[in-house]
């Protein structure tokens, strides 16, 4: 399965993409591509049970418009209309920084794909190898698109969800909502419209980041909806004179860009975070928790050196030693994620609650971090890192990894089990697992949002 792209030819980019999306069904991609694709659903899920009651999530929860035929708000049992459950949904989804991560667009496509088709899904008829089939086209089209426009440079000024994951999230939403040729093309350019998000906050210590997907979700929905209504937008806003390339790259558009080249799906390139914190802290930190099963405890340490792809030295905030004003800031910090982990012995969320900890505070005072003319080849295929540490009595304990070691499905179906088990109870949670596993066969995927809810009588009579 392979579809070709052109920016040169007579159609536009966005239409071609249309054209070759509305085409593709479920049985198109190989059962490793649609298995990928359910684990990335439950892993979504799972955070935004895990962070609904994080400030964040009960500010977005806060500005929803109530609707008694809306769309569901993942774990208070709340209906509103789709774009703004969207946003709910995707701020959750975000809340503990620990989403699915696609490294060559430096993007969380899940994140925003998963909130608009939920929300979509509770408002048409739409099957379940439907809802799977448009998220596996959601997330290759932000990655193809992604991978080509971004770089370490783009992203330090522009947040790279904000500017590609609308686009994929639009098309997979004109996919499952069976729109034409035309209209499906329309929603991609809508949606480009609405791409944005500024990475001031890391600087700054603003939490505006964990809004970012919930706009970009808000606005596909918008898009496809407008789209659907009727409404016509630029086919060349990819790759036109004013187009995504040329306002954010600030260069043409590539002449092609190939989907599921050779039938390989940017799906699977795609992992799943094991630490509630930045990509490119998660290797780094992995490293320096070997390290602690050599070391008696951290005040042994006299200096640490960390080595990591230069586009991860690069990334706002990556590369901060403090002062943290907020735990978002310290998952950001490679330094930090490395100094707590030395401190605690683990990884958890409960690291990032540390931020006056004064041994840690002594750690980052004592970290190096620098690019690694070997890692930073390899990325984004593989993210490396090491960590060197150089103890008082000369001895020297360090761990290079070549790779990020993602979270495994049994890691991904535990967390899921303990977060929407205590949100909306065990019963319904092991019935969600069921309706995600069981998706494809699903004739109306309505009722994996509906069991995302605390049930009422009302609720388990509409959705069994």
């Amino acid at each position: 399965m392979s579809i070709g792209l052109s920016g040169s030819g007579e159609t536009s980019m966005a239409r071609q993409m249309a054209r070759s999306a509305l085409a593709l069904r479920l049985a198109d991609f190989d059962a490793e591509v649609i298995a990928k694709a359910k684990i990335c659903l439950l892993d979504f899920l799972s955070c935004a049970f895990e962070a609904s009651d994080h400030p964040w999530s009960r500010q977005a929860i806060a500005t929803v418009y109530a609707s008694n035929n809306g769309s569901t708000i993942i774990g208070p049992g709340l209906l509103a209309n789709p774009g703004d459950a969207a946003f709910a949904n995707a701020v959750m989804g975000h809340g503990l920084v620990r989403e699915d991560m696609h490294a060559a667009s430096i993007s969380h496509h899940g994140v925003v794909i998963w909130p608009t088709l939920l929300a979509l899904s509770e408002q048409t008829a739409l099957s379940g190898a439907a809802l799977l089939a448009a998220a596996i086209i959601g997330y290759e089209t932000g990655a193809r698109i992604g991978r080509a426009l971004m770089t370490p440079e783009l992203a330090r000024l522009h947040r790279p969800t904000g500017l590609v994951a609308p686009l994929g999230a639009a098309l997979g939403g004109g996919y499952a909502l069976g729109l034409s040729e035309g209209a499906a093309t329309s929603a991609i350019a809508i949606a480009a419209n609405t791409s944005g998000g500024l990475n001031e906050w890391p600087h700054s210590g603003g939490s505006e980041m964990y809004f970012h997907p919930g706009f970009a979700a808000a606005n596909a929905v918008r898009a496809v909806q407008l789209a659907a209504a009727g409404a016509i937008a630029s086919e060349t806003i990819i790759e036109g004179e004013a187009g995504l390339f040329a306002a954010y790259g600030r260069k043409r558009a590539p002449d092609r860009i190939e989907l599921f080249p050779g039938g390989e799906a940017e799906l699977m390139a795609v992992y799943n975070k094991p630490a509630p914190a930045c990509n490119f802290a998660q290797t780094a930190s992995q490293a320096a928790l070997r390290i602690t099963y050599e070391l008696a405890g951290s005040d042994e340490i006299e200096s640490i050196a960390i080595r990591a792809p230069q586009a991860a030295v690069r990334y706002p905030g990556c590369d901060s030693k403090g002062p943290y004003r907020n735990a978002l800031q310290a998952k950001m910090s490679i330094p930090f994620s490395v100094a707590s982990t030395l401190v605690r012995g683990e990884i958890e969320e409960d690291n990032y609650l540390q931020l006056d900890d004064p041994e840690i505070a002594r750690l980052l005072a004592l970290t190096d971090l620098q690019g690694d003319p070997g890692f930073t080849a390899a990325f984004p295929a593989k993210q490396g890192a090491e960590v060197i540490v150089r103890l008082r009595q000369g001895k020297t304990i360090r761990q290079r990894l070549a790779d990020v070691i993602p979270a495994s499905p049994a890691q991904i179906r535990a967390r899921f089990r303990d977060a929407a088990g205590h949100s909306i109870g065990q019963d319904r949670a092991k019935r969600l697992e069921h309706l995600v596993d069981a998706c494809d066969s699903l004739p109306n995927a309505r009722v994996i949002a509906a069991h995302c809810r605390q049930p009422s009588e009302q609720t388990v009579r509409s959705a069994s």
